[in-house]
C-alpha cells in the first residue's frame, strides 16, 4: 500500500471494520463495568492491564519521550477518562457512542491545520451526510443526561481527535509497543485520582467484591478494545490519510445503538433507522465517491 492513497485494500478494510465492531460493543460493556467500579478506578485498571506485563515483552518505542507522553495522555487518559466520567454521570451507551464520533470532524479539522492534508470534495460531502445522521440521532435521543456530562463527552471527542494527530505524526513503529507504553503513561494519574477520591480501603473493597461480569468487562476494554484495537488503528492511521480512515468510526454509533437495543433492551424507532442509514451513506460517499463518480482517482493527500 502506498502511503497517502485514497484507496484501501480489502484486507485492510476487514481490519478496520473489526476494530469498529469491537469499539461499537465497547460502550455497553463499559456501562456494565461502571455498575461495580468507579470511573477513575476502571480507567486505571484498563490501562494498567494493557501495559503490564506487555512492556516487559516489547521495547519502548523509539520516539521522543514527550511524544510518548502526548500519545498516552491524548489518545488514552484524557478521552477515556472523560468518557468514563460522563457515562457514570448519566450518558447512555448509545448517546456516548454517538457523541464521541464527533472526533472524526475534530480529526479532519486538526489534520488540515497541522498535517497539511487536503480533503477531496467527496470526503466533505460524505462528512456532511454522516453528520446529518449524527445530528438527527442527537436531537431525538430521549436520554436524561446532564449538560455537564454532554459537554464532557464532546471534550473527550476532541482529545481523541488530537490523539489521532499525534499517532499520525509518530509514524511507522511497532504499534503494540506504542499502545502498551502509551498505556503505561495513562494509568498513574488515574491511580492517584482513585487514592484521592476513594482511598486505599475503598479500592481494595471494590476489587474484592467484583463479580465475573465486571472482570469480563475489564478484560474486554483492556485487551480487545485497547491493546488490539488501538494497536491496529494506529497502524492503519500510518498507512492511510486521516480523511480515509477516521470516517469509518462513524459506524461505531450504529453498532453502539444496535448493541444497546439487542442487549440493553432499547427500542428501535424509525428515526434511529434513518439516522443509521445516513451515517452509512455518508461513509460510502466518503470512501467510494471519487471512484464511482470520477474517471480517475483523486490526487493523494499529503502524508507526513
Amino acid at each position: 500500500m502506498i502511503a497517502g492513497s485514497l484507496k484501501i485494500k480489502s484486507s485492510h478494510l476487514l481490519f478496520t471494520l473489526s476494530v469498529i465492531l469491537i469499539w461499537g460493543f465497547n460502550f455497553i460493556i463499559i456501562k456494565a463495568g461502571l455498575e461495580e467500579i468507579s470511573p477513575s478506578l476502571l480507567a486505571f485498571t484498563r490501562f494498567f492491564l494493557t501495559s503490564i506485563p506487555a512492556i516487559f515483552f516489547v521495547k519502548k518505542p523509539n520516539i521522543p519521550f514527550k511524544m510518548l507522553v502526548g500519545y498516552g495522555l491524548g489518545t488514552f487518559a484524557l478521552p477515556f477518562g472523560l468518557l468514563f466520567w460522563a457515562m457514570d454521570r448519566g450518558i447512555t451507551p448509545g448517546l456516548a457512542s454517538l457523541l464521541l464520533q464527533l472526533q472524526v470532524f475534530f480529526t479532519l479539522l486538526l489534520s488540515l491545520l497541522f498535517l497539511n492534508e487536503k480533503l477531496h470534495r467527496w470526503q466533505t460531502l460524505g462528512g456532511l451526510v454522516a453528520f446529518s445522521g449524527i445530528a438527527l440521532a442527537a436531537l431525538n435521543l430521549e436520554a436524561k443526561v446532564t449538560l455537564s456530562s454532554f459537554l464532557i463527552t464532546l471534550l473527550a471527542a476532541f482529545f481523541w481527535g488530537s490523539g489521532n494527530i499525534i499517532a499520525k505524526k509518530i509514524g511507522n513503529i511497532n504499534q503494540i509497543s506504542l499502545v502498551a507504553w502509551g498505556s503505561l503513561i495513562a494509568w498513574p494519574p488515574f491511580l492517584a485520582l482513585s487514592f484521592f477520591l476513594e482511598g486505599p480501603d475503598k479500592i481494595l473493597s471494590t476489587f474484592s467484591h467484583l463479580t465475573g461480569s465486571a472482570y469480563a468487562s475489564i478484560f474486554y476494554i483492556a485487551y480487545p478494545a485497547t491493546l488490539f484495537g488501538f494497536g491496529l488503528w494506529s497502524w492503519l492511521l500510518h498507512h492511510y490519510p486521516l480523511g480515509v480512515i477516521a470516517p469509518f468510526t462513524l459506524l461505531v454509533p450504529v453498532i453502539g445503538m444496535m448493541s444497546s437495543i439487542l442487549i440493553g433492551g432499547e427500542t428501535l424507532p424509525s428515526w434511529k433507522i434513518f439516522a443509521g442509514l445516513l451515517v452509512i451513506t455518508g461513509l460510502l460517499v466518503n470512501v467510494l465517491g471519487s471512484k464511482i463518480f470520477t474517471k480517475k482517482s483523486a490526487p493523494s493527500s499529503n502524508f507526513i
